[in-house]
């Protein structure tokens, strides 16, 4: 069905699970990607899914552990030695127990040596390291992604200022191929996402993010095979953007790197209100009127045209409800903010809870 994207050798039953399914003839006249393949949709697609949820398993692994915390251990042993040896230093010198050697001495016999990094600390090094390592596979997935997914979007005839173009000539069929593989990589994502959200530290918007989660598979499966991939394609580009300066955020403020954390994390709200409480609204507000307005087709599955009041009511009641949920998160972010201005710094309530280990060793 598509062996010639893939090498001859490869047995047919695998063929689903490394290249993308369904090539079909281009559109006579397509308003995006000329020179593109073109496909059809179908439940082979979910078989490369799989495939990119293992391959984002192993590129997060490798990454984290080769990567990021090599990095971050580094980072933050030295930070600790550079300040445990100024404060050893400033001790000795109002003690008065520096010899001639500029060497510090003991006093009160200490059997411990100063140098030494103590259990607490240690701890503490290694719980940021673990977070900084996460943080970090999350940035670089959402920059790549955001830069791939606005590749898309620039070569699709829609705007987001203006998203009338998401429903005129319903339905977008076939799929052009970097608009599928786009879909297909980004739902991979979002379950690899579900996968790993229990393996973490618990969150204490835990129950937010798998509702988020859900959700937002539901509705990229639904766009998908309902042919309404031009909204999801705009409204995964609106929600990545913001997406990458958390993380980095985060990855400031584990560091140690405070004054980057809050000048990072106030672009990210900057960023957050306008694509998620600005443009995504005018997307819902496109859907909710315009959407039925614009398109005239009913249901004709056999022609790809799957418009119906009951399931383009249930799409946008959805969509609806994820704005619910981002204005949960938004009063979250703004009372870090709050922090922010005071002069508290920032620290994200949707961050992970505290051990039991930690909290006891207080």
């Amino acid at each position: 069905m598509n062996s010639h994207h893939v090498l001859q050798w490869l047995p047919s039953y695998l063929v689903p699970f490394v290249s993308l399914s369904y090539p079909t003839a281009p559109p006579v006249d397509p308003d995006s990607f000329p020179h593109s393949t073109y496909y059809k949709t179908g439940v082979l697609d979910g078989c490369f899914i799989i495939t990119c949820i293992a391959v984002m398993a192993i590129l997060r692994d490798v990454v984290r552990i080769f990567v990021m915390e090599p990095f971050a251990r580094w980072k933050l042993t030295r930070t600790w030695e550079r300040s445990n040896s100024h404060h050893i230093q400033h001790n000795d010198n109002k003690n008065g127990l520096i010899n001639g050697n500029g060497h510090a001495g003991h006093a009160n016999g200490d059997s411990k040596p100063k140098g030494v990094m103590s259990a607490r600390d240690a701890r503490k090094i290694h719980r940021s390291v673990l977070r900084f390592a996460e943080q970090g596979w999350s940035a670089i997935y959402y920059t790549f992604q955001w830069l791939f997914g606005f590749y898309v979007h620039r070569n699709l005839p829609t705007r987001a200022l203006n998203p009338t173009e998401l429903w005129s000539n319903y339905p977008h069929i076939p799929l052009a191929g970097p608009l599928k593989l786009y879909y297909l990589t980004q739902t991979a994502f979002y379950l690899h996402q579900i996968l790993i959200l229990n393996a973490e530290a618990r969150r204490k918007d835990h129950v937010q993010m798998m509702t988020h989660h859900v959700l937002t598979i539901f509705l990229m499966v639904m766009s998908y095979f309902c042919n309404f991939t031009r909204i999801g394609c705009l409204i995964m580009v609106l929600m990545d953007w913001n997406d990458i300066f958390l993380p980095i955020a985060k990855m400031f403020r584990y560091i140690g790197l405070y004054t980057l954390c809050d000048i990072t994390f106030t672009w990210f709200l900057i960023s957050w209100f306008v694509a998620r409480h600005v443009l995504f609204v005018i997307v819902i507000k496109s859907a909710w009127f315009d959407g039925p307005r614009l398109i005239s087709v009913g249901w004709v599955p056999e022609l790809g045209h799957y418009y119906s009041e009951r399931t383009y009511d249930t799409f946008v009641y959805l969509l609806v409800a994820l704005q619910v949920i981002q204005i949960i998160w938004f009063w979250m972010i703004c009372r870090i903010a709050w922090r922010v201005i005071s002069g508290q710094g920032a620290s994200d309530d949707r961050s992970d809870d505290e051990s039991e280990e930690e909290k006891k060793s207080r």
